[in-house]
């Protein structure tokens, strides 16, 4: 009966860590991840405006047809990173995420006193040269320090009726997004 019991708590052991295993690894062997779909979507340089997500069309990356976004890819390895514009006084997110797909940094308008984005991505060698004072940058500029290169940045706006939707987009449009002249 001990020995029954014994061979039960060992099976429930291993199915709950291959489970968890299984959890944790399926999101880096998935070839349809989030990178790759905007990949996918065609060039990576500056700043790229999302087509709206409609209803009854493909929705690959899961966007909310409420909100309004725009994605730019850095690379580090180029040197600094930076996303900065003038957003419209209405609710924003901003989120970096690293390639694997986890989010390292996000923040939204209530954390800010105004609509200026300033966001300055750097890799732990560029944190360092910057508090060395051997890296010059903008002052005001929010500092992320990122353990991978390869990052993604999205912006979320959420345009408070659809007229101003294109507005909205353009603003998005004009957010400078690429790596700092160091």
């Amino acid at each position: 009966m001990i020995r029954t019991g014994l061979w039960i708590f060992a099976g429930l052991v291993l199915g709950g860590i291959i489970h968890i295993a299984v959890i944790l690894l399926l999101p880096a062997l998935s070839p349809t991840a989030a990178w790759e779909r905007v990949v996918a979507l065609g060039p990576t340089e500056g700043t790229r405006v999302l087509a709206a997500a409609s209803a009854g069309e493909p929705n690959p990356l899961r966007l909310d047809p409420e909100l309004a976004y725009a994605v730019c890819m850095i690379d580090l390895r180029s040197g600094p990173g930076s996303v900065t514009g003038t957003l419209p006084q209405a609710f924003w997110s901003i989120a970096v995420y690293a390639r694997n797909g986890t989010v390292i940094y996000s923040t939204t308008n209530r954390d800010s006193t105004s609509n200026q984005l300033d966001l300055g991505l750097f890799n732990a060698a560029q944190t360092r040269l910057l508090a060395e004072q051997k890296l010059d940058v903008a002052d005001g500029l929010l500092i992320v320090e990122a353990q991978q290169d390869d990052l993604m940045v999205v912006v979320r706006l959420a345009p408070p009726h659809p007229a101003v939707r294109a507005r909205y987009e353009q603003a998005l449009a004009g957010l400078r997004c690429g790596n700092i002249a160091t």
